[in-house]
């Protein structure tokens, strides 16, 4: 069942997304060479914690870290610990902040130091198919047509789409209903409605989209060894539009 969210649950959805954004903002002179990813951790965890928010993922499903910290060809859920960046990584960080019950959820990619121009473009580039899934958001559209603009930018550009991995709607639950594909697909011929609220989150590899799950049970990697770009923005369904809640 996929719920339509009232004028107040939306207000609580914008605090956390707000939250969420400046935590993001605030990560950007934090991601250096040298920082372990629980140190980052930590830091995003007092952040959200001094906003009167708790980190959503913290103990979702037994998850042990209050953010995501995925690097290089870690597609999500890259578990934070002693491991140091290095120049010419990337990080993906994945926030989820909790207000008063209610969630978002937001994620951007991250370079340490110097990074080659394919990775520079592959950034770049899922960033920018984020935007153009979001653009199309409206009320009475199907939802692939959101899944087919995000489609595009990787076949445009040769990316590689993880299939296993896409958006979800939000909202008291941190993941409900509906999946958000990357892709164009038969299973995503929902129509949306004023006040559905869904997070929209490409994952492009710069090679082949097939991916496995690491040895902790959590972390999940191309299988190729390709690097990863990951953005995501919490949204809702406007009658002529959307709304960002997790940006300016």
């Amino acid at each position: 069942m996929i719920n339509t969210k009232s004028e107040e649950e939306i207000n609580l959805m914008s605090y956390a997304g707000k939250v969420c954004y400046d935590l993001l903002e605030y990560m950007e002179d934090k991601v250096k060479s040298g920082v372990t990813t629980k140190e980052l951790n930590d830091i995003a965890d007092e952040f959200i914690r001094s906003k009167g928010c708790t980190p959503s993922s913290l103990g979702y499903e037994g998850y042990p870290g209050s953010i995501c910290t995925s690097i290089n060809d870690e597609v999500v859920h890259g578990i934070p610990g002693p491991r140091k960046l290095k120049n010419g990584d990337i990080i993906s960080l994945d926030v989820v902040v909790c207000y008063k019950g209610y969630h978002a959820d937001s994620a951007r990619t991250y370079k340490v130091g110097e990074v080659s121009k394919e990775i520079e473009d592959l950034m770049k580039y899922t960033k920018e198919a984020l935007y153009k899934g979001i653009s199309v958001i409206k009320e009475g559209i199907r939802l692939n047509e959101v899944c087919e603009a995000i489609e595009s930018v990787a076949i445009e550009h040769g990316y590689g789409v993880p299939r296993e991995l896409g958006g979800h709607g939000i909202g008291s639950s941190l993941h409900e209903d509906p999946f958000v594909a990357n892709y164009s697909n038969s299973d995503s011929e929902l129509i949306l409605k004023s006040g559905m609220t869904i997070a929209i989150e490409p994952m492009f590899s710069l090679k082949g989209r097939k991916v496995w799950l690491l040895d902790d049970d959590w972390t999940i990697s191309t299988q190729d060894g390709s690097p990863v770009a990951h953005y995501e923005h919490t949204v809702v369904v406007t009658k002529d539009g959307y709304k960002i809640l997790t940006g300016e």
